[in-house]
């Protein structure tokens, strides 16, 4: 039984993968440049918000206490993305979503897939006050996204730890459901630790499994426990007839260190060896008569990477990490996000039927 995935925001997802990069099923030798166009920061002072927090969480249910703490935090997020019809004119597609004020400044986090492709992104606050967002900072490969606005003096949402929530703790899921205005669901936590595979080459870790009722519209906007805490960040639910109370929020403790390097820094920085690679299948194997039925098969080398300064090229097949078995592009993306910038790690590979063993410097990804 396949189960069907959609992202809860009313955008469109569009999938880039860091390291894993965008694939295409051609392979081309040529090596291709590092981007060169750095994003710059919003704050390179920023630091994150404490998690720490004493206090003892409720065992009778109180959500409106929980829910009357965030709120004043929560936005609800519209969007119009330009787009093409099938005859050759241009319209605007309306979207709609959810995010969260974690700093007095103006600064807003949601899901990328919420804002991305956007050329007028809409934050209208709590209160009723709307404005246009001035700058927005994602990150296609967590799907988070952190979007400015010219305001102070907000009222920051408090940020739980993740880390501490246990299977069957109450929850509650805001968000812009519908587009239709802020309104909130309750649940309990179902699973810790999920990870779900959202698209080819993209998957989600870390994720909080929830049965608090997740809609269009709800993408971004925060998960909170009784603690009126944000502890996650809905992104993704499951829908496929007879499936119910299937939906996941990124974690706080997966989530801070990306948006903190998307304020200070403007992008994510991520342990990179600069190959694009496609998972290995049976249609793959058939086509291009791999002498292995899994791995990760190399379709793109950037220039000067150091893929490239280890002599890996296009149409090699990517089979080990340290030792560590790699059976996609998911298994390269996740190894290499477990290890630090400036590590060696020995890459082996099979070109035709050689199997072969490099040792490898992990760079710092670039910008894009």
């Amino acid at each position: 039984m396949k189960i069907k995935l959609i992202i809860v925001g009313l955008t469109t997802l569009m999938v880039l993968i860091g390291c894993t990069g965008c694939v295409y099923f051609g392979l081309t030798p040529t090596p291709t440049p590092v981007p060169t166009i750095t994003p710059s920061p919003i704050n390179p002072g920023y630091t994150p918000p404490p998690t720490t927090d004493t206090r003892t969480v409720p065992t009778v249910p109180d959500f409106v206490s929980a829910i009357s703490v965030v709120r004043p935090s929560v936005v609800a997020i519209n969007t119009t993305v330009p787009g093409l019809s099938v005859f050759g004119g241009t319209f605007n597609q309306e979207g709609a979503g959810s995010g969260w004020i974690i700093d007095t400044s103006g600064l807003i986090v949601t899901n990328n897939h919420v804002v991305e492709g956007a050329n007028n992104i809409s934050v209208t606050l709590d209160d009723g006050r709307n404005f246009t967002a001035q700058i927005v900072r994602s990150d296609t490969v967590s799907d988070l996204a952190v979007v400015k606005i010219n305001a102070t003096n907000l009222q920051a949402a408090m940020v739980g730890d993740s880390s501490k929530l246990r299977v069957g703790d109450w929850v509650t899921a805001l968000g812009n459901s519908l587009g239709q205005g802020i309104s909130a669901t309750k649940g309990i936590v179902s699973a810790l630790g999920a990870s779900i595979s959202v698209s080819a080459g993209q998957s989600l870790y870390d994720l909080i499994q929830t049965d608090a009722a997740i809609n269009p519209g709800n993408s971004g906007g925060p998960l909170v426990n009784l603690l009126g805490e944000v502890i996650g960040i809905t992104s993704v639910k499951v829908a496929q007839v007879g499936v119910e109370g299937m939906g996941y929020a990124i974690s706080t403790r997966e989530a801070l260190p990306i948006i903190s390097d998307l304020v200070k820094s403007g992008y994510v920085v991520r342990p990179w060896i600069g190959a694009s690679v496609y998972t290995v299948d049976q249609i793959v194997v058939l086509r291009y008569s791999l002498a292995v039925n899994e791995g990760a098969l190399v379709t793109q080398v950037a220039q000067g990477s150091p893929a490239d300064k280890a002599g890996i090229q296009a149409g090699d097949v990517i089979t080990a990490i340290n030792d560590k078995s790699v059976a996609g592009a998911d298994d390269l993306s996740n190894i290499l996000h477990d290890h630090q910038i400036g590590q060696q790690v020995n890459v082996t590979y099979y070109r035709g039927t050689a199997k072969n063993t490099v040792s490898i410097t992990l760079a710092a990804s670039p910008p894009g």
